[in-house]
């Protein structure tokens, strides 16, 4: 704050004695207390009133910090979460709709290890209901 040497407190404490004479010297040197105390304690309240201002300043911006990166992980999330749908919709519809042969299969003769009586086929059904060796 304010740099006072010993001496030049001295010569202020002297000047003080005879401007203001050793009848009233005591109570003047009470009054700068007094007014020096308050200078100090407002300076303290507005220091510590500072201080906190930079505080809830830096907590706001972690707090936005965070509702940034939790808006992220979120939009991630919804992402996931329609690719999941995309992918369940349309596995429904495949399910539903049945899955359709493919053509280079179809065009193709039965090889003579394997006939047609002896494997299995699954025809899908309107109903739910499946048909084993048609």
């Amino acid at each position: 704050m304010i740099e006072i040497s010993f001496g030049k407190l001295v010569l202020i404490a002297v000047v003080a004695l005879i401007v203001l004479g050793p009848e009233k010297l005591p109570g003047a040197a009470r009054t700068v207390g007094a007014l020096l105390r308050r200078v100090r304690t407002g300076w303290d309240s507005v220091r510590s009133e500072v201080e906190r201002e930079l505080e809830i300043e830096e907590i706001r911006r972690s707090a936005r910090e965070a509702a940034e990166r939790a808006e992220s992980m979120k939009k991630q999330w919804d992402t996931s979460i329609q690719s999941v749908h995309q992918g369940a919709s349309e596995l429904d519809q495949q399910v539903r709709h049945g899955v359709q042969p493919d053509a280079s299969a179809q065009d193709r003769p039965p090889s003579a290890a394997g006939k047609a009586t002896d494997t299995a086929a699954v025809v899908p059904s309107t109903q739910g209901v499946s048909h084993e060796r048609t």
